[in-house]
């Protein structure tokens, strides 16, 4: 079969499937295996497509090396930490020094103002986190996958785990993963692709139970916003005010009363 014959979305595929392999299964000699084999074809099909899914792949390598299940003991607070920095850095080494490029960046200002309806849905987040995300911790019973906090250092270690690891998705699965794929597929079809990457790693993290109905529709919607605002300053802002009542609806799951402003 000639390369050219190879459907670009089958290898982009593979790749997103990889991701649910690895941190969703946890099924990992599966995981790395169709992450090779899906690289490997993007080469064969399109030296773009290669070096595209190669970063993308590289960075769900690196992040795959250790458990993301969260955890604020020291060592896994710090070894978590290093893994995902560098699936950030190392891919966009490999880009700017190795295939010479710049084929993705960070455009954290775009030099417009925020329109109404931006401004808007930046109050509508944490309102819309204050109904849905109690409720969904506790009757799931998913706020058992998050460490329950019992000192002062504990929780200062929770608050920025979670600050920076809201950061660090819209870092690498939206201004690295669907903007490399972006650069292949329509808008729908790569947004769909990265959605599968991002609710994958979110459900290791501790998003399980039902909590894809909430984490997937986050994503595509993420996705989304950055295609029409191009900002990454914005999408950063949106998921640490929704990653806000995220931390405290755990908190607040783990110690009844503490915090009496949740509806559940």
């Amino acid at each position: 079969m000639r390369p050219a014959t190879l459907p670009a979305v089958v290898p982009a595929a593979g790749l997103a499937a990889s991701a649910f392999l690895l941190f969703g299964l946890q099924l990992a000699g599966w995981g790395h295996a169709l992450l090779l084999v899906s690289v490997l074809a993007a080469w064969w099909r399109d030296r773009e497509l290669g070096r595209d899914l190669t970063l993308i792949g590289l960075g769900l390598a690196i992040v795959s090396t250790t458990s993301v299940e969260a955890d604020v003991e020291w060592g896994r607070f710090f070894a978590i930490g290093t893994a995902l920095t560098l699936a950030l850095v190392v891919p966009l080494a490999v880009d700017r020094w190795v295939f010479k490029r710049k084929a993705y960046t960070f455009p954290w200002r775009t030099g417009r103002a925020w329109p109404r309806a931006e401004k808007i849905y930046l109050v509508a987040v944490p309102l819309l986190g204050w109904l849905v995300l109690p409720f969904y911790f506790i009757t799931s019973g998913a706020y058992q996958n998050w460490p329950h906090i019992t000192t002062a250092s504990e929780l200062g270690r929770f608050f920025v785990g979670v600050n920076f690891v809201g950061t660090w998705d819209e870092l690498f699965f939206i201004c690295t993963c669907f903007a490399l794929l972006r650069r292949h597929f329509p808008v729908w079809l790569a947004n769909l692709l990265q959605a599968v990457i991002f609710t994958s790693f979110l459900w290791e993290l501790g998003y399980r139970e039902w909590g894809p109905l909430i984490t997937a529709p986050f994503a595509l919607l993420q996705g989304w916003i950055f295609t029409r605002t191009g900002s990454l300053a914005y999408v950063v802002i949106v998921h640490l005010l929704f990653d806000a009542i995220v931390f405290l609806a755990i908190v607040h799951a783990h110690n009844p009363g503490v915090l009496g402003f949740f509806p559940v």
